[in-house]
């Protein structure tokens, strides 16, 4: 009992008594101590049977295994969406609330996802991390460089079904489309004319 109120004393103090030799980082408990050294020596003794990933905690192997048993424990109440971590169903929540944390310190803009936000800083530092090994080209996001590559493979995947005409991506098939289905989603702030193309409206607009 007396080893229980201790340890619950150090919760109010603060104490951290089980300290790291190769970094110095403290403990309140020392199975954390323990958990924590494995970063130094590597060792992870909990395996997949599946696929033999393994790791340094059994909680990390349990959340994985989720991707083989297909497990989503955790449901969204709005849209009944499923997710493995309640981590990614918070963060899906925010959807659904409009709520939007994480704002740009340069031009203020929020987002509701700090991945959103890392990415779009990108626009103020001219940050382009991604690059084509083909041909050096940089891009801000993954995506687009996935997107970019195609271009060397010639993969034109993507097929209209109105003139089986193909494209490389589907941006491209969709901006095509719209020339079967007459819609101009671009319209002009200055006089109302409308386009399929918002190169067409850039360069209408020069006009005025």
């Amino acid at each position: 009992m007396q080893s229980s109120r201790k340890i619950h004393k150090m919760v109010h103090t603060g104490e951290k008594p089980f300290t790291c030799t190769q970094c110095g980082k403290s403990f309140r408990y020392s199975s954390n101590l323990n958990q924590h050294m494995m970063i130094h020596t590597g060792e992870r003794p909990f395996a997949c049977t599946q696929c033999g990933k393994s790791f340094t905690r059994s909680s990390n192997l349990h959340e994985h295994m989720m991707i083989h048993t297909g497990e989503k424990p955790f449901t969204c109440t709005e849209c009944g969406k499923n997710f493995r971590q309640s981590s990614q169903l918070n963060q899906h929540m925010l959807i659904h609330t409009g709520e939007k944390p994480y704002t740009c310190d340069h031009c203020g803009k929020t987002f509701a996802r700090g991945s959103f936000l890392k990415v779009h800083e990108r626009v103020h530092t001219n940050e382009k991390p991604y690059s084509c090994s083909v041909c050096g080209k940089s891009c801000t996001r993954q995506s687009s460089l996935r997107k970019h590559q195609k271009i060397h493979t010639g993969v034109r995947e993507y097929v209209c079904f109105e003139c089986e005409k193909t494209f490389i991506t589907a941006d491209d098939l969709k901006r095509h489309q719209r020339i079967h289905t007459g819609e101009k989603p671009y319209e002009c702030s200055h006089c109302g004319k409308r386009f399929n193309q918002r190169g067409s409206l850039k360069i209408h607009e020069r006009i005025h």
